[in-house]
């Protein structure tokens, strides 16, 4: 049976409260699995937040040794849902973090309408869902129920964090590996959700594409990969000549394979043998990978490439790196303004973020793409053809970036330097 491989990506992020919650008045009941998404304007400021932040994420999580995959999309998406009751220096440190620009309704409205693009035919299987998981204790602001529900389809589901906290934190795993299609399991381990969390916001995303042209099965033979390390391994290599989009800038080969339908592609970028990885990560922004796409032209290409599945372990924590990036206050118990969110009249009620976690799955094979992630939030108390063809030989680590190439956001970023592990 053919396999397509597929993508999937969720993130959580936890809030929790200073102190334990007493019942301040009704939440929403409305609990709608999904929600008309509102149709908004352009989808510039997303893209452009999207990609820096997820760029500048990217250097943070770099120096884990080892295969990488995240979905700055899920996580972008998580956290933006957060942005939205933040208040005050809280809220500028979000701002600024997630690259937000000064006007949030902009922020917010070219999420919805890249949110609605996905919902279109698009040629690819792709599911983004988000949901607000809130104590039934707690009372939410309805101005921020609405939004997230309008822009963001995230209904709010009511559970009992404080009464029985691990039950709900199953619950929650739960969701995420069904909207991921099994792909992510687990996303929140034991610690993560206790009896003073309050909301976690989640973000969950899939993904599952077939090649313009697929690599035919019959080429794809043992080849050696040489790693990281320097080591040399043996590993399934595809082989196909075909049309897809290619470029060079520095010396670094640059190769954009895309899918049916036309919507997604994925950007490989393999730097010269003489040259390590690490010195193409070192500068990787938004503006480097605007260069790279923008060098990308049509030709004819001799493809070599690595079968290869970067499975998620244990989820990542992002506190340390988003507060490495300026997001220090939205932490702090007793610092952090989310009022926008939830107003008790108790200060030492208020919400603070607690963790963010991620886990990403992505798979390539001779059919397509496979992907999926999730991100989750939690908040609580404290506790044109040539006549010869291009050549572009992965046999070495490289980069990859899955892109909406309709609006050039970035849904998937990682790399390769193992396809073994």
């Amino acid at each position: 049976m053919r396999r397509t491989t597929r993508l999937a990506a969720p993130a959580l992020l936890t809030l929790g409260a200073l102190a334990a919650c007493e019942p301040t008045g009704a939440i929403t009941k409305d609990i709608t699995p999904t929600s008309p998404i509102a149709a908004a304007g352009p989808v510039e400021a997303a893209v452009k937040a999207n990609n820096g932040f997820g760029l500048a994420l990217y250097q943070q999580l770099k120096g884990k040794a080892g295969n990488l995959a995240f979905s700055p999309a899920s996580i972008s998406l998580a956290l933006a849902m957060t942005y939205a009751g933040a208040r005050g220096e809280t809220a500028t440190e979000m701002e600024k973090t997630l690259q937000a620009g000064p006007d949030a309704k902009a922020f917010h409205s070219a999420w919805a309408t890249q949110l609605n693009g996905w919902q279109s035919p698009t040629g690819a299987d792709i599911a983004v869902a988000n949901r607000l998981f809130g104590d039934k204790r707690y009372a939410f602001e309805a101005p921020y129920l609405s939004l997230t529900k309008a822009h963001y389809g995230a209904p709010l589901q009511p559970v009992d964090f404080a009464g029985a906290p691990q039950q709900q934190r199953l619950i929650i795993n739960a969701w995420v590996a069904e909207q991921t299609r099994d792909r992510i399991k687990d996303l929140i381990p034991p610690p993560g959700v206790t009896g003073a969390t309050r909301m976690a916001l989640v973000n969950a995303i899939y993904f599952k594409a077939k090649w313009n042209a697929p690599f035919p099965k019959a080429g794809t033979k043992d080849d050696t990969f040489t790693t990281a390390a320097g080591t040399k391994v043996t590993t399934p290599m595809m082989t196909h000549t075909t049309a897809a989009h290619y470029g060079e800038v520095d010396g670094v080969q640059l190769m954009a394979l895309g899918y049916r339908g036309g919507r997604f592609a994925t950007l490989f970028v393999l730097p010269p043998a003489n040259q390590k990885l690490a010195d193409v990560e070192s500068k990787l922004d938004r503006g480097l990978l605007d260069q790279w796409t923008g060098a990308l032209q049509r030709e004819q290409v001799w493809i070599r490439l690595p079968k290869f599945t970067i499975k998620p372990g244990a989820a990542v924590a992002l506190k340390a790196p988003l507060q490495a990036m300026g997001m220090k206050r939205a932490f702090a118990s007793g610092g952090a303004d989310f009022t926008g969110i939830t107003n008790p009249s108790n200060p030492s009620d208020r919400l603070f973020i607690t963790q963010v976690y991620h886990k990403a799955f992505v798979a390539m094979d001779e059919a397509g793409t496979e992907a999926a992630a999730a991100t989750a939030v939690v908040a609580g108390r404290e506790s044109a053809a040539p006549r010869e063809p291009k050549q572009f030989r992965a046999d070495r680590p490289f980069l990859f970036f899955i892109r909406d190439i309709k609006t050039n956001l970035v849904m998937f970023a990682g790399r390769l330097v193992d396809p073994t592990q």
